[in-house]
């Protein structure tokens, strides 16, 4: 990064090589759109160039960069839909396939892959607040603080995103027959 706020295009390359993925990844939690997330990826990526100089070197670039793309969303979802509409239209076509790491190990690949599905179809369901709080927590591993910051939240309300998602989670999946074994 500190490249990058020297002026080296290559340095900022290198980053964005490094979270070209979890951006787009975010994104389609967001969107429902492969296409339109890997527009607002690009978007993303000209903002953070563009406001390098604005970078808090306290801060993670992660989180400087989620925010940024978390910000770009909601703008082309306004400009898109001028009313509430849902961020995501219930199809799991579009997840990101890291939601797979979430599951619990079986041995059966059928099941297993059943059970994806069931998630992406449950996590869809998710209030649009608590669908992206999810995903940055356990697709990007970051801390509720970097949630709060990225969401524009404080800490706690992130947790409560967070720790109500899983609770309405356990419910979906329990009633589409998922509950603990």
């Amino acid at each position: 990064m500190a490249q990058a706020l020297a002026g080296s295009q290559s340095a900022f390359e290198q980053i964005v090589r490094r979270y070209q993925r979890p951006v787009i990844s975010l994104l389609i939690r967001l969107t429902g759109d492969q296409a339109l997330a890997e527009d607002l990826a690009q978007e993303t990526f000209v903002k953070a160039f563009r406001s390098l100089a604005a970078f808090d070197a306290t801060r993670r670039l992660s989180a400087w960069i989620f925010r940024i793309a978390h910000n770009t969303a909601v703008d082309a979802l306004r400009r898109r839909r001028p009313s509430t509409v849902p961020l995501v239209d219930g199809s799991a076509g579009d997840r990101p396939a890291t939601v797979e790491a979430a599951a619990p190990p079986s041995p059966d690949p059928v099941e297993r892959e059943a059970l994806r599905r069931a998630l992406d179809e449950a996590i869809a369901r998710l209030k649009p607040d608590q669908r992206e709080a999810v995903a940055l927590r356990y697709d990007e591993g970051l801390s509720f603080d970097e949630i709060g910051q990225i969401l524009g939240i404080p800490e706690a309300t992130a947790r409560s995103h967070v720790h109500r998602a899983r609770k309405e989670l356990a419910r979906l999946l329990s009633a589409g027959g998922w509950a603990p074994r």
